[in-house]
């Protein structure tokens, strides 16, 4: 079997376990070339595509590759990926579901505190020697702690369930939304109450997303939920870019209707120094806290995802139906 790489090499000779590779498989490696033309000099004979999840995989692409049977993502996401056009092919698309859920929880978590105790800003005025005029005006304007917060987590699926589980160790009262409630026991088990949405925003100090990218959740966030949440709330973002509206959030911290946010993500991929939110003005510069998109990239999360990369290839290989179909084939 054939695979096109579409990831860096230097990820999979780290992270990826050769004992578990057939020794008669090929794998040649287009790191993050995206021109169709290129990518079919180099593997147009494959039968799958191991890509990762910010990488495109175009119809164009697909149609022009004979014996393609799977595509993977690297990730959980696969919004990249022309999945109806794999879908049409009878090419199974492939996610890595639930594979980073503890490595982003852990992110979503330290975005909370960050925002909280205002981390970049006050690392920086630590460097400029301005420790003290720091540590006097915060503790005049107030510092919150994370027990004192109402978390409301928007989407309950791996991801959501792990950040609820970290948040019990910080005695936070938790509240989630999401479209299928959970269980009675779980909810028990996760200290986590079901509200409809417009309560969740409304009565939230936090509101954390955790939603899949899909033309259904695009600009979730828009200017009239912003307008239902609190003026002191913080929106955390682990999920996808995509899911913000970045004018309307732009906007809402501009004119105080939330007090700030921290993002792993923003759109577009890779980021560039003209996107909206670089352009906050001075005095709000601070109040937005990046992370690079690092929520999943642990090592534990690739070595985890590789490996079951493999594992569905072998399975495929073998004839059989791989796991986490995401394009209903």
């Amino acid at each position: 079997m054939k695979v096109l790489v579409m990831t860096l090499r230097e990820r999979i000779e780290r992270f990826s376990d050769f004992s578990i590779i057939p020794k008669d498989w090929t794998l040649v490696f287009a790191g993050y070339e995206s021109d169709t033309e290129k990518l079919l000099e180099i593997g147009m004979d494959a039968d799958t595509i191991f890509v990762d999840a910010i990488q495109p995989v175009k119809k164009g692409l697909i149609e022009r590759m004979p014996n393609l049977k799977l595509i993977h993502s690297e990730g959980v996401g696969y919004d990249r990926i022309d999945y109806n056009a794999a879908k049409k092919k009878g090419v199974f698309v492939c996610n890595n579901a639930a594979a980073n859920s503890r490595a982003v929880a852990e992110q979503a978590v330290l975005l909370m505190l960050a925002v909280l105790r205002r981390t970049v800003e006050g690392d920086k005025m630590v460097r400029e020697a301005r420790q003290i005029e720091a540590k006097s005006n915060w503790s005049l304007e107030g510092i919150r702690e994370l027990w004192n917060c109402h978390v409301g987590i928007i989407g309950m699926g791996a991801i959501g369930q792990e950040t609820a589980k970290r948040l019990k160790g910080f005695e936070t009262k938790v509240s989630y939304y999401s479209r299928h409630r959970l269980p009675e026991e779980l909810e028990t088990e996760l200290e986590a109450t079901y509200l409809p949405l417009d309560a969740l925003l409304q009565q939230c100090d936090i509101i954390s997303l955790h939603l899949p990218a899909n033309s259904e959740t695009k600009d979730f966030m828009n200017l009239d939920r912003f307008r239902q949440m609190k003026e002191s709330s913080i929106l955390i973002n682990t999920s996808r870019g995509d899911i913000v509206d970045q004018h309307a959030l732009m906007f809402a911290l501009k004119e105080r209707m939330i007090a700030g946010a921290g993002l792993d993500t923003i759109s577009p991929e890779p980021v560039t120094q003209n996107n909206i939110l670089l352009q906050l003005p001075e005095e709000i510069k601070y109040n937005i806290i990046f992370s690079p998109h690092i929520g999943g990239v642990t090592e534990q999360a690739f070595i985890h995802m590789h490996r079951f990369v493999w594992e569905n290839m072998k399975r495929v290989a073998e004839g059989n139906r791989p796991k986490h179909i995401v394009n209903g084939l």
